[in-house]
């Protein structure tokens, strides 16, 4: 019988990202509290960039933005939003979306699952990914819920189980 596998990766679905986007920015047009504040939300470039004209509203932008991620099902842990600069009369954020398993996270991920899995699975990195590969599936089902039980800095998605 052949080894089951799964693949641990960190992708964010780009266009949930631009629909969050999408939707921050009409709400922030239509609310009253954003009239006359210059308000705004866009791609620029990779990076999302907040603006408004006092530190408080673009920190309210950036909670909106981050509540529409939440309704789209996009973990927050793929959001990192820099703290709010003063640019001239306007104050901004930019924030970047994260994306792939950096190597000393795969490794972390990878020592979790040697010290505290089922014996016989084994977990090798793949670019910005990780493949675990077990002769039971029940092991695997054990690694899935060993790792949703621990709390990374990352973002993370079991996809290809077979």
């Amino acid at each position: 019988m052949a080894d089951s596998s799964f693949d641990i990766v960190s992708k964010v679905e780009r266009q949930e990202v631009d629909n969050a986007l999408n939707q921050t920015a009409k709400e922030i047009s239509q609310r009253y509290d954003f009239k006359g504040v210059g308000a705004s939300i866009s791609w620029s470039g990779e990076k999302i960039l907040m603006e408004a004209n006092s530190e408080d509203r673009v920190k309210a932008v950036l909670d909106v933005f981050q509540s529409k991620l939440i309704k789209r099902g996009i973990s927050l842990k793929a959001l990192d939003a820099g703290e709010p600069q003063l640019s001239g009369k306007e104050y901004k954020i930019f924030a970047t979306i994260e994306e792939g398993i950096s190597q000393e996270n795969a490794k972390k991920v990878a020592k979790i699952i040697r010290d505290e899995g089922p014996k016989g699975v084994k977990a090798q990195v793949q670019g910005d990914e990780l493949r675990v590969t077990s002769k039971s599936r029940d092991d695997l089902q054990a690694i899935i819920s060993l790792l949703k039980g621990k709390d990374f800095d990352f973002a993370l998605q079991f996809v290809n189980y077979r």
